[in-house]
């Protein structure tokens, strides 16, 4: 006899777990996470980890808000840090792009958000060595920095499975189960067994499509390659801001180990992978591109050299911002396209489904549902930047 539980989370990974927690907190245990490898064994291995509000979208900058508060009370809420260090997060800008920066920091101090314009002077003070020539303004977010998603991913893992939430591991999902008046019911798993439920919830990142399919259900969804680079400056790198060089299209950020991870911030050529058959290392192009950025941005590097790369994918929408809601199906929920924002808005992410399946409505302040509705793309109403940067594609 099939399995009947109330909720079906189909992914093991940061969103699917954030979820599952946000269920549990609401006294929702009749929960089962699915994961077909091992939980956070996809992409949010691979996320940088950055946390920073600097969106031109408001319910975007409010959910990363609600965020930076969640990892700052980490250790409160998950007995454990999750290894977020509030380093800081600047964005800096040339002049073509000063007027849409200080319209994107007054919207998101208008949302309450920490963030204010500084100067080279101060820019010069939070991270000693770079070239500043080419900018002419930033913004600094003080409460910004970095995180883990793995660990982050597990805490909301173990925290769910100690309120009652039941995850399978190793358990791949063939298709989706639909009855004569479309709706969905179920999902059939690969070993040939079915679960039924009140509503599948779908958090399988690049792999949200194939399974929607089975439901026809269309998500347009693309796995864009991102590549990072690993630098040893020569010598460690102090603890200095992540930061957002929307000059050389590029964004910085300082390892653990005082490491510099190196990442692309221009995407109006982007690549499109097979997240389970690509190559883990960057290209060499990507490599002598990065050598040239970097070496610019820090020229006294004192003995640079490449240690590592790998490649991850960012479950992209065609407007580079999540599907959150209901599908064109009845009993089936999307939670997917997160282009490359999910880490720092997965504990709103949690939230926002938890509060549409349970209520249809969500008490995240200043973040608006109709937002990343489904059928955004075939109204022909994408969600947008109202301040975009040139240049710096569709990622803000």
């Amino acid at each position: 006899m099939a399995e009947t539980v109330k909720y079906v989370i189909v992914g093991g990974g940061l969103e699917g777990l954030a979820i599952a927690w946000s269920l549990a907190r609401r006294g929702e245990t009749d929960v089962v996470v699915l994961e077909r490898n091992t939980l956070c064994s996809g992409m949010t291995g691979k996320s940088s980890g950055v946390v920073r509000c600097h969106y031109g979208t408001p319910s975007l900058a409010a959910m990363s808000w609600y965020g930076v508060e969640v990892f700052g009370n980490a250790t409160d809420l998950f007995g454990d840090d999750l290894a977020f260090r509030q380093c800081g997060y600047v964005v800096g800008v040339g002049a073509d792009n000063v007027a849409a920066l200080e319209a994107n920091v007054a919207m998101m101090q208008g949302l309450g958000i920490r963030v204010d314009l500084v100067g080279s002077d101060v820019m010069s003070e939070l991270w000693p060595g770079l070239h500043l020539d080419d900018f002419a303004a930033f913004a600094y977010e003080p409460l910004g920095g970095r995180g883990e998603a793995y660990m982050t991913g597990m805490a909301f893992a173990a925290a769910a499975r100690g309120m009652g939430v039941r995850i399978r591991q190793s358990t791949a999902v063939d298709c989706l189960l639909q009855n004569d008046a479309g709706t969905v019911y179920g999902v059939r798993l690969a070993d040939g067994g079915d679960i039924h439920a009140e509503q599948v919830v779908l958090a399988a990142g690049p792999w949200t499509p194939a399974l929607a399919a089975t439901a026809g259900v269309r998500v347009d969804v693309k796995a864009q390659r991102a590549q990072l680079v690993l630098v040893d400056q020569g010598v460690p790198t102090p603890e200095v801001p992540v930061l957002s060089d929307l000059s050389g299209l590029q964004y910085i950020c300082r390892e653990p180990n005082g490491e510099l991870l190196v990442g692309n911030s221009d995407h109006q050529a982007p690549q499109y992978i097979d997240p389970d058959d690509f190559v883990n290392r960057a290209d060499p192009d990507t490599i002598e591109k990065t050598v040239v950025k970097l070496g610019t941005r820090l020229p006294d590097m004192p003995d640079p050299r490449i240690t590592s790369s790998y490649v991850g994918a960012y479950d992209v929408t065609p407007d580079y911002n999540p599907i959150i809601g209901p599908a064109p199906a009845d009993g089936l929920f999307l939670a997917t396209g997160f282009s490359g924002h999910g880490f720092k808005i997965s504990p709103a992410v949690g939230e926002l489904v938890a509060d549409l399946l349970t209520t249809g409505t969500t008490r995240l302040p200043h973040v608006d549902p109709h937002d990343f509705r489904y059928s955004r793309f075939v109204e022909n109403d994408p969600l947008r930047s109202l301040h975009p940067y040139a240049g710096a594609g569709e990622m803000r």
